[in-house]
């Protein structure tokens, strides 16, 4: 992953070692050596985590930039993740896990072609689209419980306190129709979102 996320970096800088890393918290295994030496050249703190194999690396860089400034207000924090999906599809499901495990931070999932994060139930979100960079493909995904009931509004196949879950209907392979989405749900949801290439 920190592979495609160094990758990701050089797409939309033209050259990653623009981009400054403060810290790696991972396994010393899922680093490259160019990227550990590219990082101590910035004087990026590499932080070994090979002791802990239960956590997948995401998991651990989310936990150190939540426990970075613990009385740090966290509403407006936001983590993107470059490189997330698009490839093995055990390490997409993790980092899918991760979103749910720190479901109170904001975290996107990005890829080359669709960005992925977590609705809570417990809100009534507002997705406000930028049509030039994003859509119109889109869903709306339960994983690992069923929404007895999801409404929204936005989209061309809205929902109305419909249920979803694996095995029956999940809002796969919509569209966005304007430039704001709402949604309710009775339970978590992925919000997924295709990435317009320039």
């Amino acid at each position: 992953m920190i592979e495609a996320l160094f990758e990701s970096f050089q797409l939309f800088s033209g050259h990653a070692l623009t981009w400054v890393f403060f810290s790696y918290e991972c396994d010393q295994s899922s680093l490259a050596q160019i990227l550990v030496l590219a990082s101590k050249m910035q004087g990026t703190k590499v932080v070994d985590e090979s002791h802990d194999q239960d956590t997948t690396d995401l998991r651990k860089c989310v936990a150190y930039v939540r426990d970075l400034a613990p009385n740090l207000d966290k509403s407006n924090l936001c983590i993107l993740v470059a490189g997330a999906l698009g490839g093995r599809f055990d390490h997409e499901a993790g980092n899918i896990n991760v979103l749910y495990r720190f479901s109170t931070i904001r975290i996107i999932l990005l890829s080359d072609d669709c960005l992925i994060y977590l609705l809570p139930r417990t809100h009534h979100h507002e997705i406000h689209i930028q049509s030039s960079v994003e859509g119109p493909h889109c869903g709306l995904i339960p994983i690992g419980m069923t929404s007895v009931s999801t409404t929204t509004t936005g989209l061309q196949w809205d929902l109305t306190n419909t249920e979803m879950r694996f095995g029956d209907l999940v809002s796969t392979s919509n569209l966005v129709q304007g430039e704001k989405i709402t949604v309710q749900s009775s339970s978590d949801l992925l919000w997924t979102i295709s990435i317009k290439k320039t």
